[in-house]
């Protein structure tokens, strides 16, 4: 074996005893200690507004009473927002009943809808919009933290945008927040998403 040969077999065992830096052991250590964790968000399911919205135009133009009455139900606003019209107010309320329904069925919580005035339109015909509520209101999100601190809860609660992050070393407490979240009404339908655990 060459002198060159020797060397290098010398250089990597000397790599293979070198004691691991201070700070690498350290990182490792934090990462082992990191939190369990969930998201709370308020989401909406667009495709699933959409199927209701074609559920309810179809029974809309084979219901006899509102034969005629030029009822629209539609996306607007980027997906953000309901528009609804019809030929007076007792119509309107019809048609915001069908689609009502036709939403429970596909699964989207009436919580997230927010229901705008009743405005005139052409002739005597009227409309309304309907917004759709995407993300935890920041007002929403404030009062989740504040509950979660108030519940004496061994975890920690943040508002990061429109979605609420818990994140706490053990997994039952987590377990016990979401139950104690279930239990409540807060006002706007909530799911508990991306657990991370350790």
């Amino acid at each position: 074996m060459s002198a060159e040969a020797d060397f290098a077999q010398d250089d990597s065992a000397r790599e293979l005893r070198r004691p691991i830096p201070e700070s690498q052991r350290n990182t490792k250590e934090t990462n082992m200690a990191q939190d369990n964790s969930f998201d709370i968000v308020s989401k909406v399911d667009i495709q699933e507004v959409r199927n209701a919205i074609d559920q309810a135009l179809k029974e809309i133009r084979q219901r006899f009473d509102l034969k005629d009455s030029h009822s629209e139900v539609k996306l607007a606003e980027d997906d953000k927002e309901i528009q609804l019209a019809s030929a007076n107010e007792y119509k309107l309320e019809a048609v915001k009943d069908i689609l009502s329904q036709k939403l429970v069925k596909r699964g989207v919580s009436l919580k997230n809808l927010t229901y705008g005035k009743i405005e005139p339109a052409a002739g005597q015909s009227v409309r309304q919009k309907i917004d759709l509520q995407q993300g935890v209101p920041i007002e929403k999100a404030k009062e989740i933290v504040k509950l979660i601190k108030d519940a004496k809860k061994k975890a920690q609660a943040s508002i990061q945008g429109d979605t609420v992050r818990v994140s706490s070393k053990d997994r039952d407490e987590l377990q016990s927040i979401i139950a104690m979240l279930r239990a409540r009404d807060m006002g706007v339908d909530l799911q508990f998403t991306n657990y991370r655990t350790n």
